[in-house]
């Protein structure tokens, strides 16, 4: 598929900006919105381009999701393109978090909000089974990379909840490399426009700040620049996705007295409940502290320290990941690759989508309708979310 023209910042900021407001469900779920709306929809690259990209953002610590949509911004608009589809999609639930932490709103609870946010569950699931199924017909389209799919799934399933997708993604790498048959080398795409010497230079500032932010704090004995070497410090270590830098983030801000134990774990909750990255709760951790920071400031200095990390991360590598991936021997790993990330969405499918969505007939029946308006009808997913909603309000 030829690649289209480059984009604005402007509407790159306003895709991200409504799928921010909109993409409930987790990363998983995420991954399922951006491919409905920048492959399939508005056709920004190709399945195998964007599977690539997946790849290469769930090796990497940090928030795989929000990863992938800076890669996705990069590749659009360039830097200033990363930069606003990682504003876009993240705004909207920190602004709402930090409203939560500021006491300036309160969101009446009771059956009617339970049943809406039980909807946009179900809905998530509809999102993923389509983003499976699409990515499996293109990734998977012969025996041995179905089976692939198969055992990288089984791998996630019965291995180690936090070391499995990446099991599943090393497997898919030694399994293609050498049995999978030689494939034809893409063309160069040249569609992230970062040079090697700036992705050296973003990787080095990510060794640089993860050492050196805790040489400064214990010089300094500032509790803000413990703070925000604590948060960094989460952001650098953490695979698997944004629940696993729950106990890393409690264990920097509770023990220190930044943050009473009973306001944590109620922001976390609040967290579960609103659209886009599970990151942006650093928002409501800096805005709820008294000390160090608190208020908007700290809101703001927490949640860029969270983020840095993976920001850096990924648009370091991403210039190697273009060169690397035209070798032949690359290439037949990265078609194991792309078919295990089918196996890895297909679990996560399972687990922690439906185990957490599904809760009886009813729910199933939902479920299956919003995957029939996205897949036979082709609606949307922005509208399909909001009938999931609106079903789940008037079904509790």
């Amino acid at each position: 598929m030829p690649r289209t023209a480059p984009g604005s910042v402007f509407e790159v900021f306003r895709v991200f900006l409504r799928l921010g407001c909109t993409a409930f469900g987790g990363p998983v779920a995420h991954l399922g919105y951006f491919r409905a709306e920048l492959v399939a929809r508005r056709r920004w690259l190709d399945e195998a381009d964007y599977a690539d990209l997946v790849a290469l953002c769930q090796c990497l610590p940090g928030p795989t999701s929000s990863q992938v949509g800076i890669g996705l911004g990069l590749r659009r608009a360039g830097m200033a393109g990363a930069a606003a589809a990682w504003l876009g999609f993240t705004l909207p639930s920190a602004l709402l978090l930090v409203l939560l932490a500021l006491g300036l709103q309160t969101v009446a609870g009771g059956p009617a909000l339970d049943g809406v946010l039980h909807g946009l569950k179900i809905a998530a699931v509809a999102v993923v089974a389509q983003a499976v199924w699409g990515m499996g017909r293109s990734l998977c389209p012969d025996r041995p990379r179905a089976g692939l799919a198969v055992a990288a799934l089984l791998v996630v399933l019965l291995g180690p909840p936090t070391a499995g997708p990446l099991l599943a993604i090393g497997l898919g790498a030694v399994v293609g490399r050498w049995a999978l048959p030689a494939v034809e080398a893409p063309p160069a795409i040249g569609g992230y426009g970062v040079s090697r010497r700036t992705g050296a230079v973003l990787l080095l500032a990510f060794v640089l700040l993860l050492v050196g932010l805790p040489l400064v704090a214990a010089a300094t004995g500032a509790a803000g620049w413990s703070a925000v070497a604590a948060f960094y410090r989460a952001g650098a270590l953490v695979f698997g996705g944004g629940h696993v830098v729950l106990p890393l983030l409690q264990a920097a801000a509770v023990p220190p007295g930044w943050i009473d134990h009973g306001l944590f774990l109620a922001g976390y909750g609040a967290a579960q409940a609103v659209p886009g990255p599970l990151f942006a709760f650093a928002a409501y951790l800096g805005a709820a502290m008294q000390v160090p920071f608190g208020g908007v400031a700290g809101a703001a200095v927490l949640l860029v320290a969270l983020f840095a990390p993976g920001v850096l991360l990924v648009l370091g590598a991403l210039p190697f990941w273009e060169t690397l991936r035209r070798h032949a021997a690359v290439q037949r790993a990265l078609a194991g690759v792309n078919a295990a990330v089918v196996g890895v969405l297909a679990a996560a499918l399972y687990d922690p989508v439906i185990v957490q969505a599904i809760e009886g007939r009813m729910d199933v029946a939902l479920a299956v309708a919003a995957g029939g308006l996205l897949m036979v009808g082709r609606v949307s997913p922005v509208v399909v979310v909001g009938l999931a909603a609106v079903a789940g309000a008037l079904t509790v």
